[in-house]
């Protein structure tokens, strides 16, 4: 039991927040925003209101006996009018500061500030507790030696806010209404996008056990191609291994069937009831020499097999060839003496550098091991005329590749058959040797698994036998 159990994700739910999630957050910054434009949207008529004020106000401003003077008519007292909203202020200062007219609280501009006669300027400031928008000029007297008078209007801000937050409203609340037909936008756009992925699984799921041929992908988006490229591949790759598979069982049972017909013809003959002693010997080695067979068919078709289903997933590392081939030499050397045949080794030593590779020492030494048990079968010899077999480790001085080759006194190969041999089971006509048919074809496909070359040519042309080579040329060394 799980415990702890990973929820499995949804594609469509994963699409859908990375689209909704942004957008919801999106919404409370558009809203700041709109505050903010809002608030200078609302504020500019207000403003450009004061700035008339403030310079009606400042047209105002005389002189009287050298001094400043200010005189408010009735007409201009309607401009500084208090609505029911906002409070109106106004100031005005002297050349020497003193005060002429208005609020004589009014906070008068920063102190560092640099007076430019004639120019309107607005700032926001606090006056009784409430803020306020404050438009002030100064005005340039005919005094000699005076400073610029200072004139000021000042407003609360009340009827700002108010207009700033009904342009809110009117911006914010129809997105109420737009944000849900969004989401429900995005949400049936999502749906019709991944219809081709569900057309897809239907399809798969509609599929007959045995079909593993390629899926359509032109029928799909784009984005999806790729998936669908990488499961025709596997497809291919299952198919592959569904027919090594089955020719591999068929193959077993084809093999497999005359040894065991044979087993049983014996069996039955050493049940006879008047079999003699000797027959019943005969029969019995009989068996041996059937079962014997069937378990180096076995043995033959489980090296195949695996050969075969290596491809990638094969191990590899670093190999010493020479070390594998003298092994294997080591361990055919019984067998070769029972049959007479002189078996040795030349090229490379085993300390030299260059006879390293990549790859699976395992299936290097059983195609080794092939090579040879296919040469001593092969391989005419006795004691009167022992056969030759040699096996040979080099590095190729032109193109840097090792090399591996095994050579035998045999009748050769004709050039008819040399492509022949490499299939399962075909043996060369007119030879009495036993064998499966699958050393050969063994060999190449673990070559084949090495990105390895195997040729086959006469060892000794023009002789009689001519003898046969057999080369495997490695292109990938360590």
């Amino acid at each position: 039991m799980k415990i702890f159990q990973r929820e499995q994700r949804s594609l469509f739910g994963e699409i859908l927040d990375w689209m909704l999630t942004p957008l919801l957050l999106l919404w409370p910054v558009s809203l700041v925003l709109t505050w903010l434009v809002a608030q200078g949207i609302a504020g500019k008529p207000f403003d450009r209101a004061l700035e008339y004020n403030v310079g009606a106000l400042a047209q105002l401003v005389t002189v009287n006996q050298r001094k400043a003077q200010f005189v408010l008519p009735l007409p201009a007292r309607e401009l500084l009018r208090t609505d029911d909203s906002d409070n109106v202020y106004y100031q005005v200062l002297g050349t020497t500061g003193e005060y002429l007219s208005g609020e004589k609280g009014l906070p008068l501009p920063p102190e560092d500030e640099q007076p430019v006669p004639g120019e309107i300027r607005m700032r926001d400031d606090a006056f009784r507790g409430a803020d306020i928008k404050v438009a002030y000029t100064w005005v340039k007297l005919d005094i000699a030696g005076s400073k610029p008078a200072l004139v000021q209007v000042a407003e609360t801000m009340d009827k700002r806010s108010v207009l700033a937050t009904e342009i809110v409203k009117g911006v914010m609340l129809p997105q109420f209404v737009i944000l849900p037909l969004a989401v429900l936008l995005v949400w049936l756009a999502l749906v019709q996008a991944i219809k081709p992925l569900n057309h897809l699984e239907e399809r798969i799921r509609a599929r007959r056990p045995d079909d593993l041929s390629p899926l359509d992908g032109e029928a799909v988006p784009l984005e999806v191609a790729p998936l669908v490229a990488s499961v025709n591949d596997l497809l291919m790759r299952l198919k592959d291994s569904v027919a090594t598979q089955k020719r591999f069982l068929a193959d077993a049972a084809h093999q497999l069937k005359t040894p065991l017909a044979g087993l049983r013809m014996q069996a039955d003959l050493a049940q006879r009831e008047d079999a003699s002693a000797e027959d019943l010997k005969q029969s019995l080695r009989q068996i041996g020499r059937s079962s014997i067979r069937a378990t180096h068919t076995v043995n033959q078709l489980l090296a195949l097999a695996r050969a075969e289903s290596s491809g990638a997933a094969m191990s590899k590392q670093t190999c010493n060839l020479v070390h594998l081939t003298m092994d294997v030499i080591r361990d055919c050397v019984p067998r070769a003496m029972d049959k007479y045949i002189d078996v040795g080794y030349e090229g490379a030593e085993p300390d030299d550098a260059d006879v390293t590779m990549q790859g699976n020492p395992t299936l290097i030494k059983e195609m080794v091991r092939n090579l040879m048990d296919n040469a001593i079968n092969y391989t005419p010899s006795n004691a009167s005329k022992p056969g030759v077999i040699t096996a040979r480790v080099l590095k190729d001085p032109f193109s840097k590749v090792l090399v591996l080759q095994v050579e035998d006194s045999g009748p050769g190969i004709s050039l008819a058959e040399r492509e022949l041999v490499f299939q399962p089971f075909y043996r060369v006509l007119g030879t009495e040797a036993d064998g499966s048919g699958l050393g050969l074809p063994i060999v190449l496909e673990i070559a084949r698994q090495h990105q390895a070359s195997v040729t086959v040519e006469d060892s000794r042309p023009g002789h009689t036998p001519p003898g046969t080579c057999f080369t495997v040329r490695f292109g990938q060394t360590a």
